[in-house]
């Protein structure tokens, strides 16, 4: 038998092979890593789709909470595990676009190393600040942190977070400068802001409202094109001075790169579905995020498009890491 045709027949064993596994699967627990601790955005959207994944698949998917590096520690476990479905990283922002452009090294390639399946939602942050600072308005703040450069501190819950990069864009065309704090997740970031150790933070929704409703922080403006309907009253930026400012999070599903194309089939049909859910919709919406469930490519060229415009704003604020 010549070369080719024996390539050609072990290709389409392999392939009869990945079909045949696929529609086996799942036949045990699915491990849905996060990169980031308990109680913040993500968390809460993994849980959300999480919880209704495993109602459709009959099995099991635990979340497994991996903070570390602003995302790194999770992002390199989930890329160099086993590519066989039954691990999943819920990516965003932080892991995918801005920490290939700010670490000189990574061990992991966010292009390379996952195969996406969905982008799942996006959502808009709140600017917050410490009611010790003199300023009731998004405007007035922006007069202040000009005229006391380098000496406000933000809180985010990392380095290479949603939250850096929103604060980063915002001194970019603001024209300030601020001192980053970054903390190992929300909480730790969200006592200390509250404590007056820090003086503003831009924030996932739901963590920051009821300290807005209770007057112990000062919602100044939320980073999406709309307002929020979580908090009507407060203005964007991009009406308050800034125009064309956007920025907040987003996530997605993805498995280590190498998983059989049948498996990330069936895992995007399913998880497509579970946005579907009314549950899983309102608990979004309760989060401030839109669900979007795109394709598998689409998510592809999503991840490459915020990975280039990440990159362009980090370099223009001279921002790296080595």
């Amino acid at each position: 038998m010549s070369r080719t045709p024996a390539r050609a027949l072990l290709l389409a064993l392999l392939a009869f092979a990945a079909v045949a596994a696929a529609q086996d699967y799942p036949r045990k627990p699915l491990r849905l890593i996060v990169p980031f601790s308990p109680g913040g955005g993500n968390d809460t959207v993994a849980r959300a789709i999480g919880s209704q994944l495993a109602a459709q698949l009959g099995q099991p998917v635990l979340i497994d909470n991996r903070a570390g590096a602003g995302g790194i520690v999770g992002a390199e476990l989930a890329a160099h595990s086993a590519p066989d479905g039954y691990t999943l990283f819920l990516g965003g922002v932080g892991s995918l676009a801005v920490n290939p452009n700010l670490h000189a090294h990574l061990p992991y390639d966010a292009l390379k190393d996952f195969a996406p399946i969905t982008l799942l939602a996006s959502a808009p942050s709140v600017l917050v600040a410490h009611p010790s600072i003199p300023a009731a308005t998004i405007q007035a703040f922006t007069a202040y942190a000009r005229a006391n450069p380098g000496k406000l501190n933000y809180a985010s819950n990392g380095n290479g977070s949603s939250a850096q990069l929103a604060a980063v864009l915002y001194e970019s065309m603001a024209g300030v400068r601020m001192v980053h704090v970054p903390y190992k997740g929300l909480a730790p970031a969200l006592v200390d802001l509250l404590a007056g150790q820090v003086q503003l933070m831009f924030s996932s929704m739901v963590a920051i409202l009821p300290h807005i409703k209770a007057g112990r922080l000062r919602a100044l403006a939320v980073t999406g094109r709309e307002r929020s309907a979580l908090l009507p009253e407060v203005p964007t930026l991009a009406e308050s001075g800034l125009p064309g400012y956007e920025a907040g999070s987003w996530y997605g599903i993805l498995a280590p790169a190498g998983t059989p194309a049948p498996i990330v089939a069936r895992l995007h049909e399913e998880l497509v579905r579970a946005l579907q859910d009314p549950q899983v919709r309102e608990r979004l919406a309760a989060e401030g995020a839109q669900t979007v469930g795109s394709s598998p490519a689409e998510f592809e060229r999503y991840i490459a498009a915020e990975s280039a415009r990440t990159g362009k704003l980090l370099r223009d604020a001279n921002i790296r890491m080595e």
